[in-house]
């Protein structure tokens, strides 16, 4: 609904441009949010997890296989076997986060509760690097299953991963739920596939018809090595980074924490479930990756594709029809899942800077819903950050994997750490379980976290390690600053500001005298001061005699007198500072500093003309009982002859004209006798003067009188047509009623101010 006193406001073109690109801004009231069954939460919220599996175990290969050759097949499943007994260790130590963290539980909420600001903070740019890896990753990972069936398309892999990510920042631009059966369904058909990729594997393997590729004759496959000896420090080395790539299975784990709130009551039972359901069909499917690729010698590839589960899927479902159309199944679910599983980032990032931003550790602007109640600022950043990294690392999975998993275990070790520090401070039931549970998952994520800086040091974790202290320092000197101004403003109790002032004068600072400058006085004259001056700082005596004969000619200026002080240095800042000072030295005085500022086009108003009223207010706010007021003039209105009213005066025309004036409808003759009951409701633009009205429209404002003052509340109505205010005398609040409701009123329209108004009239709330 479109209401009248915006009707007259000409949208800029940036905000026709988002409308055109983004639909129709959303109505806050609008904002819900859906609470979720185990099954919907698990297929919606597990997406980014179970997607992992797609390319965990062939991260491991990737490790294993240029240094010990065909024997890393049969090393493939020992490492498996360790990720995921890492797997049930963190999953356990979730399990108490979700129970006890009902709204949100992630490593950023535990660290702050638990550990203090600076863990908080080193757990918050975890996470925000882990998002931004997480969309770049599970994109170029999704465009890998693509490529992995139709090999031609290789060359635009970077151009294709963009584009998934810039289709998933336009479409929660736009406002796409996190909750529904279409972001639920690719996690369950995923799921599915596999199930049928293994179900076939074991029936060929039982009729040994079971094929099993032969790397060295596999065509852009990575360098296969020579199988060495298990005890040499450049083996347990390579051991140890193919466990680093493995971790990368973790990934997601979080999700289900930072969701907790989605769930139906009982929450926290109902996200426990979900979590222990989740962990274990990720370790199982896991396992079966691993162990098809161990069974079918499936090896990846230099470029990333075909994938390591692509190979699986092949050699399992056969060539046949059944085995043709199950492969492209295949391929097209575990594209939509790790889409599906960079999408979670999507609504995961944005709420994280959000907390963040809400304690004070990021801008500000991070908190504020956009267009279509996204938080798109969080949006953008996220998008930003995840172009970057497929840009600087071409798409490849395996590159990105470097920068991935640190930030995971550094989330997985702050959960475990304070877990067990609040299990231990509060010793409820079953205390030295938690604690127990919880420091192993700690400690053991530590030190997976020690191994990975080290092992993935060169290949892109020192960009991770450099970039965390300088970003953690960054958000605690920024909270620093928000604190100090917070302080600065704080009203202490001493402060007597408000009831001590006496005296008020109002000053215009005088530059030319012309329609800028004759509004200015016009506002002046309404602050009601005790004294209006006006000030022209002279730095040209030729300019000043024209504004001391202009000022002295115009009739509408006659009782304000004109002061001319000399500038000789023409730092007008500085001199109208000084002005200030002289004029409030006694301490009941009070000065309020009109400046007429003439707005001009954006871009040659900049060029043509200064910005000296700027310059002079910032000063002039540092000064006690002074107070700077920069009076706009629209110069281009005068230039485009453009007549129609403002949307003030728009306003006041629909809902009342001016004062003096009675509003009567041409529909109604003035001679009808005062009616008193309306019945059926009418456009609001009807209401008449002296006749009743039954009335509905939309709660656009609400104003309460001054405590000190006798009880009243003035509410604005307003629906297509118009609007009109609703006065409840002897009321300081109307129960259950606030701004955005829809309101139905019925009474008698009398006037204030030239305002129609409805005094205390019967109504009725509807929304």
């Amino acid at each position: 609904m479109v209401l009248q006193e915006h009707a007259q406001l000409k949208d800029p073109f940036t905000y026709r441009l988002k409308k055109a690109f983004l639909g129709n801004p959303l109505n806050r009231h609008s904002l819900s949010h859906q609470r979720l069954s185990k099954t919907f939460a698990l297929g919606i919220l597990s997406s980014d997890c179970i997607s992992s599996s797609a390319y965990g175990s062939e991260q491991i290969l990737l490790a294993l296989l240029p240094a010990f050759g065909l024997a890393a097949f049969n090393i493939l499943m020992p490492m498996t076997a360790v990720v995921l007994a890492v797997l049930v260790i963190v999953t356990f130590s979730y399990r108490e986060v979700v129970q006890v963290y009902t709204k949100s539980g992630g490593a950023y909420v535990v660290s702050r509760d638990n550990l203090g600001p600076l863990f908080s903070q080193i757990a918050a740019v975890a996470l925000m690097l882990d998002y931004i890896v997480t969309v770049a990753i599970q994109s170029s990972a999704g465009i890998d299953a693509i490529i992995s069936t139709f090999t031609g398309l290789q060359p635009y892999k970077v151009w294709m991963t963009l584009a998934v990510i810039a289709l998933l920042t336009f479409g929660n631009l736009r406002g796409v739920k996190e909750a529904g059966a279409a972001f639920a369904l690719p996690t369950y058909l995923f799921v599915l596939s596999l199930v049928t990729v293994f179900g076939m594997g074991i029936y060929r393997m039982s009729m040994g018809t079971l094929p099993k590729f032969d790397p060295n004759a596999l065509h852009g496959a990575v360098a296969i090595g020579q199988a060495k000896g298990l005890l040499n420090f450049a083996a347990i080395f390579i051991l140890l980074r193919a466990f680093a790539n493995g971790g990368s299975s973790l990934t997601g784990l979080e999700a289900i924490s930072d969701g907790v709130s989605l769930f139906r009551a009982p929450e926290g039972v109902n996200a426990r479930k979900t979590l222990v359901i989740m962990s274990t069909i990720l370790g199982s499917l896991v396992f079966g990756v691993s162990y098809f690729a161990h069974r079918t010698w499936a090896t990846p590839y230099e470029t990333g594709t075909p994938t390591v589960i692509s190979q699986i899927a092949k050699a399992t479902l056969g060539s046949g029809t059944f085995g043709s159309i199950g492969f492209y199944v295949v391929q097209g679910t575990t594209m939509l899942i790790l889409i599906t599983g960079a999408n979670t980032a999507f609504s995961g990032f944005p709420y994280l800077v959000n907390f963040v931003a809400n304690d004070g550790f990021l801008p500000r602007q991070l908190t504020k819903r956009g267009h279509r109640l996204a938080f798109s600022n969080g949006i953008i950043l996220l998008a930003v950050g995840a172009v970057s990294l497929v840009l600087i690392t071409g798409g490849s999975v395996n590159h990105l994997v470097a920068f991935y998993a640190l930030g995971v275990f550094t989330g997985f070790a702050l959960v475990g750490f304070g877990m067990g520090k609040r299990a231990l401070k509060n010793k409820g039931k079953g205390w030295i379980y938690k604690v127990g549970v919880n420091w192993l998952s700690g400690a053991v994520s530590a030190i997976i976290i020690v191994i990975f800086a080290v092992v993935k040091f060169t290949e892109g974790a020192w960009v991770i390690l450099a970039i965390t202290p300088i970003l953690v320092f960054a958000l605690i000197r920024l909270n620093r600053q928000y604190r100090d101004e917070q302080a600065a403003l704080r009203v202490g109790a001493s402060e007597n500001r408000a009831t001590s002032i006496t005296r008020h004068d109002a000053t215009i600072l005088v530059d030319a005298v012309d329609l800028a400058t004759l509004g200015t006085v016009r506002y002046a004259r309404s602050l009601k001061p005790r004294k209006i001056s006006a000030v022209h700082f002279v730095i040209d005596d030729l300019h000043a005699e024209e504004i001391k004969e202009a000022w002295a000619t115009n009739p509408g200026l006659s009782d304000v007198a004109i002061e001319f002080i000399d500038c000789p240095d023409r730092r007008l800042p500085n001199a109208a500072v000084d002005y200030a000072i002289r004029t409030t030295q006694s301490p009941d005085v009070e000065l309020t500093l009109l400046l007429p500022r003439r707005a001009y086009s954006a871009v040659l108003g900049r060029l043509l003309h200064d910005q000296t009223a700027d310059e002079i207010a910032k000063p002039i706010s540092q000064l006690p009982r002074v107070v700077a007021t920069i009076v706009p003039f629209d110069v281009t209105r005068v230039l485009a002859r453009d007549d129609a009213p403002t949307a003030v005066s728009a306003a006041m025309t629909s809902a009342g004209t001016s004062p003096g004036l009675r509003r009567v409808s041409d529909e109604i003759p003035t001679d009808v006798e005062i009616s008193h009951y309306s019945e059926n409701l009418i456009p609001i633009s009807r209401a008449t003067w002296r006749h009743r009205a039954h009335v509905r429209g939309k709660v656009t404002a609400i104003r309460t009188a001054p405590s000190g003052s006798n009880p009243r509340v003035e509410i604005e109505v307003w629906d297509e047509t118009g609007g009109i205010t609703l006065q409840f005398i002897g009321r300081r609040e109307v129960i259950g009623l606030e701004v955005g409701s829809t309101l139905c009123a019925e009474g008698m329209v009398a006037e204030d101010n030239g305002a129609l108004t409805i005094l205390n009239p019967s109504y009725e709330i509807v929304i």
